[in-house]
């Protein structure tokens, strides 16, 4: 009998057991020029709007956050949209949420931070990367939460107030993992955000290996961006489903390979090992969701390892998934 038929039962077993590791520390830190940018926090405009009129100027002066965060396309006319926006703007409930706005960032200084740590370093690795303004709102928690362009970053601050927080948006436990402080700037990296702006795919390989590759990249990027971030903060799993993982590598690739998941491109398989779930159940009861999104990270982490003299840049840069798998000589034990 297969040993892999009882993978679940022993993914239960060690996933739960395994948390005495720590996380790895970081990774390469260049030696970096600080840059310079714009930085507005526009929730303070808003919270002093006292008049249509002058919400109708700050928008027309703001139309991305008018746009993309308030969602202006979802109303009738400027009119229904301009009057709900401001009774939204007056109610004591966005009051409180920009009170706890303010005792959660502050100043936004290590916001700030953050950033220039992760700008200084993408303007070492890509001398032609200007950084984009960004800009902070408070969006009452029914819109969107972040846009990012080559241009402009949007953050509504409510979303990433964290856990302890009066009002947090409306999802389940595992997805408000993405919403606390330290989310924020890895969020403006990774999948959709500055990194596929740089992460290079192939657009006629449909398959889960293809995919994992392509989230593998965005997670090495964001990592050297942010070189002593904790990987559970980039990946969004607990430290302990990070050490499980790490402790247990070698059994959820047998049940990868076991299951012969790497060159589906079934839309379930992907779903089932890629997509947004608490747990990747056809693993283990306890092996954490979005599974192929990590062992992506780790073949892209082995592939570095055995080609030192390749750049940040020039990895990013390789269209062909094959090759890095192929190349990373990925084979846990």
């Amino acid at each position: 009998m297969s040993r892999y038929l009882f993978l679940p039962i022993v993914l239960t077993f060690f996933l739960a057991a395994c948390s005495s590791e720590h996380e790895e520390g970081c990774v390469f830190q260049p030696d970096v020029t600080p840059v310079t940018w714009d930085f507005e926090m526009l929730q303070d405009s808003l919270m002093n709007v006292s008049s249509k009129n002058s919400l109708v100027k700050l928008l027309s002066r703001n139309p991305a956050m008018r746009d993309f965060i308030f969602r202006r396309a979802d109303y009738p006319n400027d009119s229904v949209f301009v009057n709900q926006l401001y009774d939204r703007l007056s109610n004591p409930h966005f009051d409180t949420l920009y009170m706890e706005v303010k005792r959660v960032f502050g100043d936004a200084s290590n916001l700030r931070d953050q950033f220039e740590e992760a700008f200084s370093n993408l303007k070492y690795y890509y001398p032609d990367f200007s950084p984009p303004r960004v800009q902070t709102v408070v969006s009452g928690l029914i819109d969107n939460d972040l846009l990012v362009t080559d241009s402009l970053i949007i953050i509504s601050l409510d979303y990433f107030l964290g856990a302890g927080a009066k009002y947090r948006p409306k999802m389940y436990e595992y997805l408000l993992r993405k919403y606390d402080p330290d989310d924020i700037v890895p969020s403006c990296l990774l999948i959709y955000g500055i990194s596929s702006r740089f992460n290079k795919i192939q657009q006629s390989d449909q398959t889960v290996l293809a995919d994992m590759i392509t989230y593998g990249k965005a997670f090495y990027f964001a990592k050297h961006m942010l070189p002593c971030e904790p990987d559970s903060v980039f990946i969004w799993y607990t430290p302990e489903e990070i050490n499980g993982s790490r402790n247990n590598e070698d059994l959820i690739w047998a049940r990868f390979i076991e299951s012969q998941v790497l060159f589906s491109t079934s839309k379930k398989v992907k779903q089932d090992y890629l997509g947004e779930r608490p747990v990747t159940i056809q693993v283990g009861e306890k092996c954490p969701g979005r599974i192929g999104q990590w062992v992506g990270w780790r073949i892209v982490d082995k592939f570095s390892e055995s080609h030192p003299s390749i750049s940040l840049p020039e990895l990013m840069a390789i269209e062909d998934a094959q090759k890095i798998f192929k190349e990373s000589h990925y084979k846990p034990r």
